[in-house]
């Protein structure tokens, strides 16, 4: 296992690590950022500098060609052994890194709650359709539903039609009165009210429906029904293909395996962006869902703060306030109806990685004893889909983390036994 150290490593090539990497690097810091997508960007500006969507994306991307920035994709962190150490799997193999301080900007990912028929091929998460979509797959002509909360279903919804899709149905779960009062908060946030404008104006014709979420999602061997309740009202429709998700949850495991506190489900830190751990830092939807705007400004004061300019830090306190503004006004207008809680049967599947149902994890005190007699969460997803689903649903305590993080070649946990290449 080959062996490196750096001043600083930042963790996540998105909008919050790319501003940290930045910052830090302009006031003299060494800077690795590891990424475990092929590709910069993170979610919301995935397919990397060529396809960047606006200035603001490529002057992002831009970050990587510091002359004191290096830049590693398929980097897929697996276990941290020691403080100011990391286990990494590289490309070519594994190694161990340290580092002076740390910069977590993991991101988030979705939140999917259970209803019968999720699992069926054809239902797809939101952003993973979009995902999908970005990357080539066939979606032209496809008859398409896109179900859950927030702006996420616009920006899919805009995805999908550019690329020739045939977006039947926005099916928002909030009520009218909530999103029509967020949508008039905008005006606080002018930039952000011009990009929901010209969202709306490019999604004319598609239908947007609130208080509406899906019941049951049914076909013989793959997705061809919704059926969906709507404003008190049930009803069918035929399609293809379901996106469906309620909101981001923020991806807390690399903190959680460096020790970490947690608090609210996110990475907890202080006016720095610092969080327990001497040194390591957290910044973007790891500590809170808020989106770019507090991704980026939460990352460069993290990226000023790590390279010891806390007053250049101080400065950017306004802008930050401001964004979580925004993010608390999100959270408000889009908190999940309690009907969500309600959907899953007996026989509906929690953890879908071993087949696991609700009915067999009801009698469980715990996420510990749901593991030990279900096997719920010990599949490839390692709990990250089923656990918070089994928090949301039967209040299990949040779960915690432990090596590998992510699964990764036997021979570079053999590698890693030892500091030196045992080959």
């Amino acid at each position: 296992m080959t062996e490196a150290r750096f001043e600083l490593i930042v963790l996540g090539a998105g909008p919050a690590g790319l501003a940290a990497a930045k910052a830090a690097a302009d006031s003299g810091r060494e800077v690795l950022v590891l990424d475990d997508n092929p590709l910069p960007g993170g979610q919301i500006w995935r397919g990397g500098p060529d396809q960047a969507p606006n200035a603001r994306a490529r002057a992002a991307f831009s970050a990587l060609q510091h002359p004191r920035i290096a830049y590693r994709p398929g980097a897929r962190l697996f276990a941290a052994p020691g403080p100011g150490t990391l286990l990494v799997e590289l490309p070519e193999g594994g190694c161990r890194l340290g580092y002076g301080q740390l910069i977590l900007a993991t991101g988030a990912r979705e939140r999917f709650l259970p209803f019968p028929g999720w699992t069926l091929p054809g239902v797809f998460g939101l952003g993973g359709l979009q995902a999908l979509a970005k990357g080539g797959y066939p979606v032209a002509g496809k008859r398409i539903v896109l179900a859950g909360t927030g702006p996420l279903l616009l920006a899919v919804a805009d995805t999908l039609k550019a690329r020739g899709a045939r977006v039947l149905l926005l099916a928002e779960q909030a009520p009218l009165g909530r999103v029509a009062r967020f949508a008039a908060g905008l005006v606080r946030h002018p930039a952000k009210l011009a990009q929901a404008v010209a969202l709306k104006s490019r999604l004319l014709g598609i239908p947007y429906r609130c208080s509406s979420h899906v019941l049951e999602a049914s076909g013989r061997e793959r997705l061809e029904r919704l059926r969906l309740s709507w404003g008190g009202e049930e009803g069918f429709i035929d399609c293809d293909y379901l996106g469906c998700a309620f909101g981001l949850l923020p991806n807390t495991e690399t903190g959680q395996l460096l020790g970490c506190t947690l608090a609210a489900g996110a990475v907890a830190v202080d006016d720095y962006q610092q969080t327990s751990r001497p040194g390591v830092y957290a910044a973007g939807e790891a500590c809170g869902i808020g989106g770019v705007d507090k991704a980026q400004i939460e990352g460069r004061i993290a990226g000023l703060a790590a390279a010891g300019r806390p007053e250049e830090a101080r400065r950017l306190f306004p802008a930050r306030a401001h964004a979580r503004d925004f993010a608390d006004r999100l959270a408000e207008a889009f908190r999940l109806e309690p009907a969500l809680l309600r959907l899953a049967r007996p026989d509906t599947l929690i953890c879908r990685c071993e087949d696991v149902p609700l009915q067999a994890l009801q009698s469980c005190s715990s996420w510990r004893e749901a593991k030990l007699l279900t096997r719920c969460g010990m599949g490839a997803c390692q709990g990250r889909t089923c656990g918070p689903m089994a928090e949301t649903l039967l209040g299990f305590e949040p779960r915690g983390s432990r090596p590998p993080l992510q699964p990764v070649s036997l021979e570079t946990l053999v590698s890693a036994l030892s500091p030196t290449d045992p080959r």
